[in-house]
């Protein structure tokens, strides 16, 4: 097997080596983000930012992810314009916002797009990345200690004045340190700085990382010549360059800090795709490289939410989602992000631009994880060690049982669920989801849209026999009901244990301290004569369930 491949096996074995401190997690504790990021053209001017903010206010965010554009904030040289920060911080103030900057610096979508003309036309002093064969690109070259200092440098400046403008205030909750760094058109730099860092040593800390003995090697000789070792050698660098402002930051105004990775889908090797960024597979790298960073977090526009997400959740990184796609199914998305790992939230992109019909689900979904904060958050004052989970379903990926001790949580999508017409008709499923937190043995909530959850004993659930019901609760196809003798000709089995019943299930609002309000109590038809919990699909809605066994 290539070195490279064995090496990058390592990564997922290695990650508890390389989390990181404890610190880290309790800066990101606090953090329960339901929010939104604006297109990147969204606040290149006061009358952009006043119109927008009140938007996402309306919509029930309570953060706004924004970026702050270098070219903006030093057009001259040493000259500082930091007038659209000031204006995005008071309009959030207005607005009863939180704000998470992106720093738009040297990269952005792996381009230097953001850097000021005044860089930009200094090629000599800010050299760029090169491809193999020797073609310069739009990518400022990581391996220039120029490059740095002046990234750093307005980096220092921007920090600096954060800190004189909210320190002791707290609206800016979050700082990205550039934008899906990575490199285009080639696995790695070959321009000059960087062939000679590739002819150097690797240093000893990563070697130890990945789980290298020997010191000493080269970076063809640790990790081989071919496409992936290029990455890890490239990933290495990025993120050196990268704790290097992070460093800065925590010194001027301190508070959480993350990086965000554009994913490396569709079979697309490195250098199709943003090669060396922040991915899952080189997260031993970069926590090695830059450990002052909190979150390595990832941006998902791909199909396989679940996967993508599942992959950043791993011990010494809190899943944080900066981007994902503003879609009609970004509210139950939010949903199962919250529930299954208690993230630290949740933001579709350019919701500035969306359309009604792709922000309603996730208002609807916001307002209720607003009422779940005192179950989910990490850092409630009125939290307790909740177990909670999350569930996502699509008209392929339809069930998923939670075993919470002898009880199983049967949870299917709602069309499932054999009388609504929409389930059979040809009609696409939209996505269904909810994040359930156990709140006392035999009670849940349950906070979501599109879903149906039974509760059963495991041995209940080992002797089922399935018979497909009705919406009145008899046998379809006009047979009897299957009872616990025998069914037809078939030999009876005493049945043995206990059952799980449902005692009631609740529509419910929740008060910011936790206490639960009651609004009406579905029963009958609304849970299936107590067989089951359901929410529709067009509903969002938070249960309390009671169970009982008998």
């Amino acid at each position: 097997m290539r070195k490279t491949l064995s090496a990058i096996a390592l990564l997922g074995a290695l990650f508890l080596s390389t989390a990181a401190p404890l610190s880290a997690q309790d800066r990101t504790s606090q953090l329960y983000i339901l929010g939104g990021e604006l297109s990147n053209s969204a606040a290149t001017s006061t009358a952009d930012i006043d119109e927008v903010m009140p938007r996402m206010k309306a919509i029930g965010l309570n953060t706004v992810l924004v970026p702050a554009y270098w070219d903006l904030t030093e057009p001259t040289e040493g000259h500082f314009d930091f007038s659209l920060i000031d204006r995005t911080i008071f309009q959030a103030r207005q607005n009863h916002l939180k704000v998470v900057f992106l720093w738009f610096g040297a990269w952005k979508n792996s381009m230097s797009c953001y850097a000021p003309l005044w860089f930009k036309e200094n090629t000599k002093k800010y050299p760029r990345a090169m491809t193999r064969t020797g073609k310069p690109l739009e990518i400022a070259s990581a391996f220039s200690e120029d490059v740095f200092q002046a990234d750093s440098r307005a980096f220092t400046r921007f920090m600096q004045h954060l800190a004189e403008k909210d320190k002791g205030i707290g609206t800016v909750s979050m700082i990205q340190i550039e934008n899906e760094i990575g490199m285009l058109e080639d696995a790695r730099d070959h321009s000059p700085l960087a062939e000679k860092a590739y002819r150097g040593k690797v240093p000893a800390q990563l070697l130890k990382a990945m789980g290298k003995k020997a010191a000493g090697q080269t970076w063809a000789e640790a990790f081989g010549t071919d496409e992936y070792a290029d990455e890890i050698f490239m990933a290495w660098h990025y993120a050196r360059y990268v704790e290097r402002l992070a460093r800065v930051a925590r010194t001027v105004y301190d508070m959480p800090l993350y990086v965000n990775a554009a994913m490396n889908s569709r079979g697309r090797k490195p250098g199709e795709y943003p090669s060396a960024g922040p991915l899952a597979h080189l997260a031993t790298v970069w926590k090695c490289g830059a450990p002052t960073v909190d979150m390595l977090s990832p941006d998902i526009y791909d199909t396989g939410f679940k996967s993508w997400a599942a992959q950043y959740a791993f011990p010494g990184n809190r899943l944080f989602i900066p981007e994902s796609r503003c879609c009609e199914d970004s509210g139950v998305r939010a949903l199962y992000v919250m529930g299954e790992y208690q993230a630290a939230g949740f933001s579709p992109f350019a919701i500035d631009q969306a359309q009604p019909s792709e922000t309603h689900a996730l208002s609807r979904a916001y307002h209720l994880l607003s009422q779940m904060q005192p179950y989910l958050s990490k850092s409630s004052p009125h939290r307790k060690p909740y177990n909670s989970w999350g569930i996502l379903f699509d008209q392929n990926d339809r069930q998923r049982i939670i075993a919470d001790g002898d009880l199983l949580l049967v949870c299917r999508h709602y069309f499932t669920l054999p009388w609504d017409k929409r389930a059979t008709d040809g009609t696409p499923w939209p996505e269904g989801g909810a994040a359930i937190v156990k709140m006392a043995e035999g009670e849940y909530l349950i906070a979501g849209s599109g879903v149906v959850v039974e509760f059963k004993t495991k041995t209940e659930h080992r002797q089922a026999q399935p018979h497909p019901l009705g919406e009145d609760g008899f046998t379809l196809g006009g047979k009897p009901a299957a009872t616990e003798s025998a069914v037809g000709s078939h030999k009876a089995h005493s049945f043995t244990g206990r059952r799980s019943g449902i005692g009631y299930v609740d529509q419910v609002s929740i008060l910011a301290d936790g206490t639960l309000q009651y609004l009406r109590r579905d029963n009958g038809d609304q849970d299936h004569q107590g067989r089951h919990a359901r929410i529709g699909v067009d509903d969002w809605r938070i249960l309390h369930v009671k169970l009982y066994e008998y």
